[in-house]
């Protein structure tokens, strides 16, 4: 079998309703769609989210189709470690980070939905899966919520089955971060997960300080308290505090996890299957997090639910709230493996 064609196409809109977390307003919908074709017919496809800058769709379309498209015409789609290799070489000058690794992302998910659909099973059945479901969360508590808000969606999360919830915190003192918190706890109970999310917003002095008052409350971890490059604010921060820390999603290729898991400045990892580099290197980070017994959390969804099946450190997937069209209902708190041939989600 031989790739014989890249297709690529766009889409970005406003948001009806934008999220708000510390640092930024998501207030677009947007995707880079990409479709690998082959001389047998079979096709893989990938699609990579944007919720916000109305352009990037666009210019990421530009730099499959220019760049990393013409390198994979001709190569047989079964060498996905290859191919993204020669992807990572040939991005090396520009910089295999940004949006260059969003690309490398794209063609990794496809090449792993186009080997799924011609062997005709899902994913992880070919990452070797050792769980039939998944545990699962809900991110539901954006910051633009006021406190009525926050406590609907958390009720609603319990009600739909999930096994707890997110917060976003640092949008203002610390005193509306607990009166939050406190509210949300109440709402799903002393049993149920509840993780509080920084996005990168504190310095360490704040990110310890905040760190210690979530520890009271019973959080389960403290995510993205610190900007993602400060690996040594990271380690000095997991001294200091009992609450795991949590972080990952805006680190790029699984390089530049390697620091940071051996000098034990997170624990919990957080890969994001676009800036990660797709499924290659998510499954790749995890195990290395396996290695050194920290336990690994997906940022988002959808397609990453192979990997987390195939994993032995798993412990969640991370959901927004189920459709009110949902084909499917949460069984102990778990989302259940899809049975469709190649990468599908339960969200695609």
């Amino acid at each position: 079998m031989k790739i014989t064609n890249v297709e690529v196409s766009i889409t970005s809109e406003a948001k009806d309703h934008p999220v708000r977390d510390a640092i930024q307003l998501l207030d677009r919908n947007g995707h880079t769609t990409l479709t690998i074709e082959t001389d047998e017919g079979v096709t893989g496809s990938s699609k990579i989210y944007f919720g916000r800058e109305e352009h990037s769709p666009a210019v990421l379309a530009m730099i499959i189709e220019r760049q990393l498209a013409p390198v994979i015409i001709g190569e047989d789609p079964a060498f996905i470690r290859g191919i993204r290799d020669r992807l990572r070489t040939l991005t090396d000058y520009q910089g295999t980070t940004g949006l260059s690794t969003f690309g490398l992302a794209a063609i990794d998910q496809a090449l792993w939905d186009l080997q799924g659909k011609a062997l005709g099973v899902p994913v992880w059945r070919l990452l070797g899966a050792q769980r039939s479901a998944i545990p699962t969360y809900a991110m539901v508590g954006w910051l633009e919520l006021d406190i009525p808000g926050l406590e609907r969606v958390s009720a609603k999360a319990m009600e739909q089955g999930f096994r707890g919830v997110k917060v976003k915190v640092g949008g203002g003192p610390l005193s509306e971060d607990l009166e939050r918190v406190r509210a949300v706890r109440n709402v799903i109970g002393d049993d149920a997960a509840l993780m509080v999310d920084a996005n990168q917003a504190f310095d360490y002095g704040e990110a310890l300080r905040r760190g210690r008052a979530y520890e009271q409350l019973g959080c389960r971890w403290f995510e993205e308290p610190l900007p993602a490059a400060d690996t040594a604010g990271h380690v000095r921060l997991a001294e200091k505090l009992d609450l795991p820390i949590a972080t990952g999603e805006n680190r790029y290729g699984q390089a530049a996890f390697r620091d940071l898991i051996e000098r034990g400045g997170v624990g919990v990892v957080q890969p994001d299957l676009r800036r990660a580099g797709g499924v290659t290197d998510c499954f790749e980070i995890g195990l290395m997090a396996a290695g050194f017994n920290i336990p690994y959390a997906s940022h988002g969804g959808g397609a990453h639910i192979h990997v987390l099946a195939a994993l032995p450190n798993t412990i969640y997937v991370e959901s927004g709230l189920l459709p009110d069209d949902s084909p499917i209902s949460l069984v102990d708190g778990c989302y259940p493996l899809p049975d469709r041939p190649g990468l599908a989600g339960w969200n695609d």
